[in-house]
């Protein structure tokens, strides 16, 4: 009865965390007018060129991140140049409309504040913008999370190597063990050696990021996993590996399909056609997979968050009764997008796995295997 009744308070903090610490303040949008859910929403899931901390409009917190643009040489300033888009500098501004989430040249080299409801001129678009967005600040520190927790391990395996592993050691080690022996290994055979670096950093990267996008504050908060372009990148390198893999038997499955009728490949070459749709159709099932299931816990989270003040602003007292029901589904959406988090992370690298052993034809080794 003690810890579930700790559980429930940590879990209640957690979401006065998220409140606190939101990009664009509920409170604030219901105190300037009518609360928006939509943009709400979509703002905390969407990337940003900074890294919102708590606040609102001029008390707001923010870490300014770099804009670094190739148009007419190279550009480079701080994020906060942009006052949250309300300001132009140099000519540069932060797009509106159709052209949200860019950057975009204004017709002249305007620098100051930008009038609500006035028309600016946009002569182009920023093409060429490698600006360091919080989602690629977020990839930065998941990187070096990564690369800390397991060169940690790997010193303490070379300084105690007879030892019972402690610490990050203790952590890392049954998970490695698990995988290598549950899905790396009865997938790839005697192959496995080769692929076992590859298909761990996967594993790792996903779950660290799907954990760090459930944390509400920094250096969490960014939906990392939940970026299409992200997952899309992952899915591409498994491609890549799982075709350039690919020994000849696996090519001449494709083009003479092995216990299906003659019919179905000559004079139509149907199977063969499914079978190269299906070398695409994977990865791109990979893709979507992680992202829809990673963006879609944060909207429904945030759903329940905004049920707060659309009914508080009908009444304040039926916010107040709504927010204890919000609260009670948030609690239980936290821990479905943390059960959420490692089923994500195993089902992609388990497919990955499956997919490379497919290309590779391997037998498996008994001793391997088991």
């Amino acid at each position: 009865m003690r810890y579930n009744k700790l559980g429930f308070i940590v879990a209640t903090l957690v979401f006065a965390f998220a409140l606190l610490f939101s990009p664009h303040s509920a409170f604030a949008a219901e105190e300037e007018g009518e609360f928006d859910a939509g943009p709400f929403i979509i703002d905390h899931v969407t990337d940003s060129y900074g890294w919102h901390i708590c606040g609102e409009g001029d008390k707001s917190v923010t870490i300014p991140l770099p804009i670094i643009l190739f148009d007419n040489g190279l550009q480079v300033f701080s994020s906060a140049k942009f006052h949250h888009g309300e300001a132009a500098y140099k000519g540069y501004a932060l797009g509106w409309g159709d052209q949200k989430g860019s950057i975009v040249k204004l017709q002249d080299d305007y620098t100051g504040h930008l009038e609500e409801g006035e028309e600016y001129a946009v002569d182009h678009v920023c093409k060429f913008n490698i600006s360091i967005t919080k989602n690629v600040c977020a990839l930065f520190i998941s990187l070096i999370l990564i690369a800390w927790i397991f060169l940690s391990v790997a010193k303490q395996y070379k300084r105690h190597p007879n030892e019972a592993p402690r610490g990050l050691q203790g952590l890392v080690e049954p998970v490695v063990i698990f995988l290598q022996d549950e899905v790396i290994n009865p997938s790839l055979g005697s192959h496995a050696p080769k692929y076992t670096p590859y298909l761990l950093t996967l594993f790792f990267f996903i779950l660290l990021n799907n954990l760090m996008g459930i944390i509400p504050i920094f250096p969490g908060g960014a939906n990392l996993t939940g970026n299409i372009a992200v997952t899309g990148v992952l899915a591409l390198i498994t491609f890549f590996v799982t075709q350039f893999s690919g020994d000849k038997e696996y090519w001449k499955d494709i083009v003479n399909t092995p216990g299906v009728p003659w019919w179905l490949k000559f004079p139509l070459p149907i199977m063969p056609l499914v079978e190269t749709i299906g070398i695409f159709t994977k990865p791109f099932v990979l893709m979507v997979r992680l992202f829809a299931n990673i963006t879609a816990g944060h909207i429904i989270i945030l759903g329940f968050i905004s049920l707060i003040f659309i009914f508080g602003q009908m009444a304040p007292a039926l916010g107040y009764s709504v927010s204890v029901v919000s609260i009670l589904f948030y609690i239980f959406m936290g821990c479905l997008e943390l059960l959420v988090a490692f089923i994500q992370a195993f089902v992609f690298t388990l497919l990955s796995a499956i997919y490379i052993g497919m290309a590779c034809g391997h037998e498996e080794a008994p001793e391997i295997a088991k």
